[in-house]
């Protein structure tokens, strides 16, 4: 990860506590069966699980943080997995490469859906143009694919980062096309991503207003509208 990110002022540390460290395999939260099931719906995604390429980093909001303070330590646990990916995605496998940041835990007057909403936004449009693709997806929520197909309920709540599909990931955008067009034309030209925005949580979040559609601005949080469709993997 860039210097300049890891030095990054961070007085909500402690938000997240880190729960198990990447892993194939998680122990401390049951998604053999999902991951299977979501096989069917994600090309990549058999493959990736036979050579062990889809990974798991669980964390556990701490009760006494706000939701703020969460919200800060997903979006730099987001950073860090696309920064750990970028070099990979280039070498054999690549595209099989996905990490996924479990949320597990609960934050008082807060949904998890609100936790992640504005880390998955600036995720998203910060590595889009980069080749890297964000989702999200929330524990116990049943999802829809466009086709109508019913995809399972997440048994957590977690956003995958990994390779996007030129191809593919575009349609996934087409709330936000100025997003799907770099995505489709995205490459990683080595830059410091961190170089032109600002440090702190709050004044990132200022910054990605600025993507939010114009037909549903919001004041608090991306619009819904904002996010690729939840059969995104």
């Amino acid at each position: 990860m860039t210097d300049r990110t890891s030095a990054a002022p961070r007085p909500t540390a402690g938000a997240l506590r880190l729960v198990e460290a990447s892993t194939s395999q998680p122990t401390s939260v049951d998604i053999s069966d999902y991951v299977q099931q979501m096989t069917a719906h994600c090309p990549y995604l058999a493959p990736s699980l036979a050579q062990g390429l889809t990974t798991w980093t669980v964390y556990r909001a701490d009760s006494g943080a706000d939701a703020d303070a969460v919200q800060a330590e997903l979006f730099h646990a987001g950073a860090q997995a696309a920064e750990w990916l970028r070099p990979l995605l280039n070498r054999p496998h690549g595209l099989l490469r996905c990490e996924n940041i479990v949320l597990t835990g609960e934050v008082p007057g807060a949904h998890h859906r609100e936790l992640m909403l504005w880390p998955h936004w600036v995720l998203k449009n910060l590595y889009g143009p980069l080749g890297v693709m964000f989702g999200k997806f929330y524990a116990g929520e049943e999802e829809v694919t466009e086709a109508g197909m019913r995809i399972p309920a997440a048994p957590a709540s977690f956003l995958p980062v990994r390779a996007a599909i030129r191809r593919r990931d575009p349609r996934f955008l087409h709330a936000t096309p100025d997003l799907a067009t770099a995505l489709a034309t995205a490459t990683d030209d080595g830059r410091d991503v961190f170089e032109h925005i600002p440090t702190q949580w709050k004044e990132i979040r200022t910054w990605a207003r600025q993507f939010l559609p114009p037909a549903k601005p919001s004041t608090s949080s991306p619009d819904t509208s904002a996010s690729p469709p939840r059969s995104s993997c």
